[in-house]
């Protein structure tokens, strides 16, 4: 509800309103009850926030460690004072009951058990079982084993069809093994996750490239029948700039793939990182550890600041770009330099509380960050990089939000450096496609797809991921995956695919029992990370929570399935629950102060009039559901039972 020209502004709540106001849900690509998975580690039901954690997301160990959690951007404590740990308290579950775990859940029983209190789709794996016909005959290709690969062929599998995931490197997995450094994504969980896929009968194809000469056509002629591109992005922007053609002069993607595969590269001892994005942070924070192995300390990095403006950036921890940074400094730097147009508050690390807490990580290790600079010129000597001269960018973006960087090129200055990684962006390698093939690309170098159905332009292929989209995050990926999987699935038994129609349980929670976990509005959120002289080689830096932390942290959520109702017929207007509301949500008015849409109107005008009755004026129960912490308060105050506690869960049948 809202004041506004006298009146106050205010709506009714259609179904669809409750399950949109669990924000963590909503905003979830795949639609994991993170919300209920986190109640339940609160109240000790370890195992069943497993499956809701699980049934969704087929990498959910993966997620846990490196989601970009687009759940804990949109979680209401946030508003508040900060998030709860969504994405930790996956890994805490994984940890227990995943692939990697001592004892974990079969891939199997988990996808066929239903989830018996949390919110789930016709994507879930329960719901997918459900669809699944007879034993498939049909043969489905998936290139590449990245997120969206994994995804589609672990839903595929489930739907019953036989799976074969072609990858062209040695070890499965993608950007996620090739891309991501292994201190922040071990790669044990890369193949206990992968190796889910391989109890649910997928066959994986390793060092197996699909080219021109074995390309689509090849596969259509071995029997597939249906085919996913997940080929991602794994090919580096280039820079046109003098010098770009140096040695010295590396594009982050490449940098990074090397490393990760086991090859030393030689850095020299000044490192300059260009970009403002999550690829180039990686590599700088891996710089970083070098120098803590060569007995160093971050304090004795050089940080590449002369103004004290500069020097206020690098010390607020600007964490923000991104993997081949950190690989530089892991790997004998001295001083790591991450450079970028964006100002501190435009750079797309800082639109995430991912994003910010890593670059407070970033800042402990002692990374340098230059905002507001471009690249002019790399300068060289001998044929080799020896630095790179900036001008200040004044501005990134246009009154549109368009990119279109504006430069004063009277303020510069110069970097020094022995190795200059680009970290500009991605895109996909194609060369495998032909024209005999029907597959369109895009303007920017991507696959051509209708953005619902993820179909191309050939007849019986899709595509999705990084190869389609720009790049994004690892769960909005494995979405396209498991959204190919249903399509594909629909297509190769004649039908249409499944249309969800929403469906709601509510179950009303007991008033006299009632309760919020003592101090749970006061708790803070807390990662756990390993102290900075223990930050080396591979070690995880992010650490898991043991159990009472978990059931600390988790206590933090606020229960947004959970909601005061109002029936009307019971209320004597008191004002008792209004007057007792911590947060003020509540509120009574006459109904002529309240402003409603033409619908709402109608339907308050159908109800029986409490005038006609000899009553007085109607008035109107106003509920601000954002600044509700569900204390109860209100429904245990009411002396009629007028208002109620109630849990609403939400599922999708398929018809």
């Amino acid at each position: 509800m809202a004041e506004r020209s006298g009146k106050i502004k205010a709506q009714a709540r259609p179904l669809s309103w409750f399950r949109e106001n669990v924000p963590c849900l909503w905003a979830c690509p795949v639609k994991t009850d993170a919300g209920r998975y986190v109640q339940m580690v609160a109240e000790g039901r370890l195992e069943e926030a497993y499956r809701i954690a699980r049934a969704p997301n087929p990498i959910a160990s993966i997620c846990g460690r490196a989601c970009g959690a687009p759940c804990e951007d949109a979680c209401r404590r946030g508003k508040i004072d900060k998030a709860v740990a969504i994405r930790p308290l996956k890994r805490f579950l994984t940890e227990r009951f995943g692939p990697e775990s001592f004892t974990p859940l079969g891939s199997a029983e988990v996808a066929a058990s239903p989830c018996a209190s949390g919110s789930t789709t016709v994507g879930h794996s329960s719901a997918l079982i459900r669809q699944r016909a007879l034993a498939s005959p049909h043969k489905v290709a998936v290139v590449g084993s990245g997120p969206a690969g994994l995804a589609c062929a672990h839903d595929l599998a489930l739907l019953g069809h036989r799976v074969s995931v072609f990858e062209a490197m040695p070890e499965p997995g993608g950007m996620l093994r090739y891309g991501i450094p292994e201190y922040r994504l071990p790669r044990e969980v890369i193949e206990r996750q992968v190796g889910e896929l391989g109890a649910l009968g997928v066959e994986l194809r390793l060092s197996t490239p699909i080219t021109a000469e074995f390309g689509l056509r090849a596969l259509k002629a071995a029997g597939f029948e249906a085919i996913f591109l997940a080929v991602g992005a794994g090919q580096g922007r280039s820079l046109r700039l003098p010098g770009s053609d140096l040695d010295g002069v590396v594009k982050a993607v490449d940098f990074l793939l090397n490393v990760n595969r086991g090859y030393r590269i030689h850095l020299g001892r000044k490192v300059v990182v260009i970009g403002g994005g999550l690829v180039a942070l990686d590599a700088a924070r891996t710089a970083v550890r070098e120098m803590l192995e060569r007995g160093g300390h971050p304090s004795e990095i050089g940080a590449v600041v002369s103004s004290e403006e500069d020097e206020a950036v690098a010390s607020s921890g600007m964490r923000l770009a991104l993997d081949a940074a950190r690989e530089a400094r892991r790997l004998g730097a001295i001083a790591v330099t991450v450079v970028s147009l964006e100002s501190l508050e435009e750079m797309p690390a800082m639109k995430s509380l991912q994003g910010r807490e890593e670059m407070e990580i970033t800042a402990e290790e002692g990374i340098a960050f230059l905002p507001s600079w471009g690249p002019e010129e790399i300068l060289g000597q001998g044929g080799r990089v020896s630095g790179v001269r900036f001008v200040r960018c004044t501005r990134v973006f246009d009154e549109q939000g368009r990119f279109s960087p504006e430069f004063d090129r009277a303020v510069t200055r110069t970097l020094q450096a022995d190795t200059v990684l680009l970290a500009i962006g991605q895109s996909p390698d194609l060369k495998f496609l032909s024209p005999e093939d029907g597959i369109e690309t895009t303007p920017w170098g991507g696959i051509k797809v209708d953005p619902e159905t993820l179909a191309t332009s050939a007849e019986g292929v899709w595509a999705g991921g990084d190869g389609a989209f720009p790049p994004g995050l690892l769960i909005s990926v494995a979405e396209h995956g498991k959204r190919a999987a249903r399509q594909i699935d629909a297509y190769l038994r004649r039908r249409p695919a499944a249309a969800p129609k929403l469906r709601v349980r509510i179950e009303e929670l007991p008033t006299a029992t009632y309760e919020m976990p003592p101090d749970y509005d006061k708790e803070g959120r807390f990662i756990s990370v390993v102290p900075i002289d223990r930050r080396t080689g591979i070690t995880e830096v992010e650490q898991s929570y043991e159990e009472e932390e978990a059931r600390r942290q988790a206590k933090r959520c606020l229960a947004c399935h959970v909601h005061p109702i109002y029936n009307s017929d019971l209320c004597v207007l008191c004002g008792r629950c209004a007057d007792v509301c911590p947060h003020y949500c509540i509120r009574f008015a006459p109904l002529s102060q309240v402003e409603l849409s033409a619908e709402d109107r109608e339907r308050v005008e159908r109800l029986p009039s409490a005038e006609a009755a000899g009553g007085g004026p109607r008035s109107a129960f106003l509920y601000a559901e954002e600044k509700c912490i569900r204390c109860g308060l209100c429904a245990i105050r009411c002396p009629t039972g007028a208002i109620t506690m109630e849990r609403f869960s939400f599922y999708e049948e398929a018809v």
